[in-house]
């Protein structure tokens, strides 16, 4: 064998793994920083006694790319894989000061931290790059006070994406609350600041993102061509009923809250309008996807319902013109999401540093019944298309 001149002895080794090992060795010479990533199991497909490798240079392969501290390398079918995490959160002190907050009140550890330990942190868990958002706390701020607590943050965010060119990308924070200024602040934070669209709420201060006065903003986005990230703040109108054992605002107000501000857009009749906005929904979309049928049914169960917005098309139909992160925790969850939406709709999302979930990078490489192309897909190819990346 070329690879690596290595002379291979095999002890009673079934000749199919024999061969697979094979391949793993010439992967590795032509690819020696991959090393690492490939398990011992993988290479060989038995036990230790079964295949011994020698005069080989696979030790110092090992030698030149220890393990420890290292970024974990993430494989397709032995074909390297660059991921990005399209749902990553951090914060600025000195813009949660100005709204009286602190980062010590905020949830996740770390968060105010976008350099050594967060890098670490990615690099363990296998992530090139993570697109970073920051929730609008401050949508019932003072105009003023908006507009410097955004200021800073998309300062802070460019300056985090100019020092780690090769690891962050940002999504801009806008006053969304004031949609004259949104629009300001999302133009200057795409042509000025290099950021790659905007992160928002799923409602504003109580008004849905399908009230009219906020159609400038949409209209930008579209205008633009960039990503528009919806994170929710759960659904402070439940609050009383989510007292109890739980975090019930969170685990059923987060997604609920996505849930309605989908809906919206879908039966007000904004996607229409604005057809080629670019909209991400974090976990999974929230409860819609899940139950999305139900949908397409409501007008014509309660006609009396339908205030004279005609839509297009099925609202199930636009589920498919949108794009979810696959933080819905497991496998059969993803397969669903997948087959209502399209799995080129889905984009990795960790909520790092919130720990939601313990691997979300091998959950989608294990999930079962999908191609390779498609976890390829998930993992980093279609937020690189989305986020201007290059791959």
């Amino acid at each position: 064998m070329q690879a690596g001149r290595c002379l291979v002895q095999a002890h009673g080794v079934d000749m199919g793994a024999l061969v697979f090992c094979l391949q793993r060795l010439d992967h590795i010479h032509h690819n020696p920083e991959d090393y690492m990533s490939i398990r011992k199991s993988e290479c060989c497909g038995v036990s230790d006694g079964g295949i011994i490798f020698t005069g080989c240079n696979i030790s110092n392969a090992a030698q030149a790319h220890p393990a420890g501290g290292r970024r974990r390398q993430v494989l397709v079918n032995g074909k390297r894989v660059k991921t990005i995490d399209v749902h990553a959160h951090c914060v600025v002190a000195e813009a949660l000061a100005l709204i009286n907050m602190k980062v010590a009140d905020q949830r996740g550890p770390g968060i105010g931290d976008v350099g050594s330990r967060r890098l670490a942190e990615m690099d363990e868990q296998g992530i090139d790059i993570e697109a970073l958002s920051i929730n609008p706390t401050w949508y019932r701020a003072e105009r003023d006070v908006a507009a410097e607590v955004v200021r800073i943050q998309n300062e802070r965010l460019a300056e985090y994406c100019g020092t780690y060119p090769d690891r962050f990308v940002a999504f801009a924070s806008v006053a969304l609350q004031f949609p004259d200024l949104a629009v300001e602040q999302l133009v200057h934070g795409v042509k000025k600041q290099g950021l790659r669209g905007a992160a928002v709420g799923a409602s504003v201060a109580g008004a849905e993102f399908s009230d009219p006065k906020f159609h400038p903003f949409w209209a930008k986005a579209e205008e633009l061509g960039v990503l528009i990230f919806i994170h929710p703040q759960s659904t402070p109108q439940l609050e009383p009923r989510f007292k109890g054992n739980g975090w019930l605002s969170n685990t059923i107000g987060n997604p609920l809250d996505t849930t309605i501000a989908l809906s919206h857009l879908i039966f007000d009749g904004t996607l229409d309008r604005f057809p080629g906005l670019k909209i991400c929904s974090a976990h999974g979309g929230g409860f819609l996807p899940s139950y999305a049928p139900r949908s397409d049914q409501s007008l014509r169960v309660a006609p009396e319902m339908d205030t004279g917005v005609k839509l297009k098309k099925k609202p199930t139909e636009y589920l498919r013109d949108m794009y979810y992160d696959t933080l819905v925790f497991t496998d059969e969850a993803l397969r669903h999401l997948a087959a209502e939406v399209g799995v080129d709709k889905l984009v990795i999302g960790t909520d790092h540093p919130i720990p939601w979930q313990a691997d979300s990078v091998n959950h989608i490489l294990n999930a079962p019944g999908f191609t390779d192309a498609e976890r390829r897909m998930m993992l980093g190819e279609t937020a690189a298309k989305l986020l201007g990346i290059p791959l």
